[in-house]
């Protein structure tokens, strides 16, 4: 099924969620080199947008035009900030701005960003209104069931969000104090996907088809949005998409289009980062590798080099012993 955001069709209901530190230029490029659809870029603080600030404004080094559909996040608790940011955002080629008042992190909530915003429902007002009247773009937001078990008010959020102009609601399924403990609650995402008339997306846990599925019928919402499902194996998000749409599923890739797509991840971060690119690559190696026999070799030899020569031939040996068990078995 397909999904409709403010008269923008994607290519399917299966998105790639924010993750700080993972959804970069280069992941987002894994994921649409396996058939991802809409991607979303890193939280990007606005205040630091605004300032120019060096390690945000990496964030926003991106073909947005190249890249469409591509969603940019913000995070901010200063209505004009937010506002300013979201104009740079949207004249680099934004095809949505996203608002995060979600982010359960503390250096977020302690500034009053992120899901702290859920217990100040005025400023969360004011940002919102601030930001649609600034751009042309469609504007959506990103929230949580809510600040705790006693503040569980993502419906009356998302029908203020609606009222002012928000497109779409992605609900993570678990409270702020929550973090990501325990398990997300698709059966509250319903109650949004109830309270407003807008596209509610769900989010939290979903790892697998399988759970792709539970959640649709769980909560009820027009689609999914991935995170941690997705690190190392960025075909999921494309897979959840056939799924969604009614299609045969695509097979998961053989070892050797794996192989390719680390390769192609690998490269991609050298040319984003610099000589920085290969200490940055550690965590997207170990996720490629998890679970295969091998991987705790290479793995170790990642962690203690930063020479992309060495890790790249570590990457090769790896799969290339995948490929001879394969073979043998």
């Amino acid at each position: 099924m397909p999904l409709v955001i403010d008269k923008i069709t994607l290519p399917h209901a299966a998105i790639l969620a924010p993750m700080s530190g993972v959804t970069d230029w280069p992941f987002r490029r894994a994921v649409r080199r396996c058939g991802g659809g809409l991607v979303v870029t890193e939280m990007i603080a606005s205040a630091a947008v605004l300032h120019g600030v060096r390690t945000e404004m990496r964030k926003l080094r991106t073909e947005a035009k190249a890249e469409a559909p591509l969603s940019i996040q913000l995070a901010g608790w200063e209505p004009q900030v937010m506002s300013e940011a979201a104009k740079i955002c949207a004249d680099l080629g934004a095809t949505f701005i996203d608002i995060n008042m979600g982010c359960p992190a503390k250096k977020v909530t302690g500034k009053l960003s992120g899901s702290a915003l859920m217990r100040d429902l005025s400023l969360a007002s004011a940002i919102m209104a601030s930001v649609v009247a600034a751009v042309d773009v469609p504007v959506t937001l990103k929230m949580r069931l809510g600040w705790d078990d006693k503040i569980l008010n993502a419906p009356q959020l998302a029908k203020i969000a609606e009222d002012i102009g928000i497109k779409m609601v992605a609900v993570h399924g678990r409270t702020r104090c929550q973090m990501y403990k325990g398990s997300a609650d698709w059966y509250k995402i319903a109650e949004v996907v109830d309270a407003v008339d807008i596209p509610v997306v769900a989010n939290g846990d979903i790892v697998c088809l399988n759970t792709v599925g539970q959640v649709m019928r769980d909560s009820k919402a027009a689609g999914v949005m991935i995170g941690r499902g997705a690190q190392g194996r960025p075909w999921l998000l494309a897979q959840a998409g056939d799924y969604l749409n009614g299609k045969s599923v695509r097979s998961t890739p053989s070892v050797e289009v794996r192989h390719q797509l680390m390769r192609a991840h690998l490269d991609d971060m050298l040319t984003h980062y610099g000589t920085a690119g290969m200490r940055l690559a550690r965590k997207h190696i170990a996720w490629y590798a998890h679970g295969l026999p091998g991987a705790a070799k290479l793995r170790d030899i990642a962690n203690n080099n930063a020479d992309s020569t060495v890790v790249f031939e570590a990457v090769d040996a790896f799969f290339e012993a995948l490929n001879l068990n394969e073979v043998a078995a």
